[in-house]
């Protein structure tokens, strides 16, 4: 279980919430809200006070690198730092099983980054975090752009992460994908952090 309490950042007003093992939980609110600055404190990709705890470890007493592993979060727009797809990958066969049930070519692991779409880039950043297989996904639109059939895809893989126990923090701005996915909801509203 995902323990926060009094998170909270420039942005951010301290905020508690606890995330369940096999529970998802939508995030939702205006854009420019702090949807994405909650997401980023959580993986201590940015300065935050408050504590944040899994299972009762806590995410200060752990090296960033570890804590990442277990709590991972995918951007909106993630970043490729190797010209081939399949360099990003540790497990590529793995990774190619999981981008085979996103709706991706078998050979997809041998193309060249600039290759690929804005979607195709999205499910590949996806597919990179769950072959580390977190504890848990902080998930920032992770289909904004998808067509339904991918979009359909997704959601069935994360349905399939939440069976194996994963927690899942998803920041939509698709009600309906709230409606599907979400056991609970957070809202923020000008860096407020609110359930319901």
């Amino acid at each position: 279980m995902l323990s926060v309490r009094n998170l909270s950042t420039p942005v951010l007003k301290p905020a508690s919430f606890q995330l369940k093992a096999g529970e998802c939980v939508a995030v939702q609110g205006r854009s420019g809200s702090g949807k994405s600055v909650l997401l980023r404190a959580l993986a201590d990709l940015d300065p935050s006070s408050g504590e944040v705890c899994l299972n009762g470890d806590r995410r200060d007493d752990m090296p960033a690198p570890l804590w990442r592993r277990r709590v991972t979060y995918v951007a909106a727009e993630s970043g490729w730092w190797e010209d081939r797809v399949g360099a990003h990958f540790a497990q590529p066969d793995r990774a190619a099983a999981l981008a085979g049930a996103l709706g991706l070519p078998g050979d997809v692991m041998g193309w060249p980054v600039a290759r690929l779409s804005t979607g195709e880039r999205q499910r590949l950043a996806l597919v990179r975090a769950l072959v580390q297989r977190p504890e848990v996904l902080l998930l920032d639109e992770p289909t904004g752009p998808l067509d339904a059939e991918a979009t359909e895809r997704v959601e069935a893989l994360l349905r399939a992460e939440l069976v194996r126990g994963a927690g899942v923090l998803i920041v939509t701005h698709a009600p309906e994908q709230a409606v599907r996915l979400a056991h609970r909801h957070l809202h923020v509203a000008d860096g407020v952090v609110t359930e319901g």
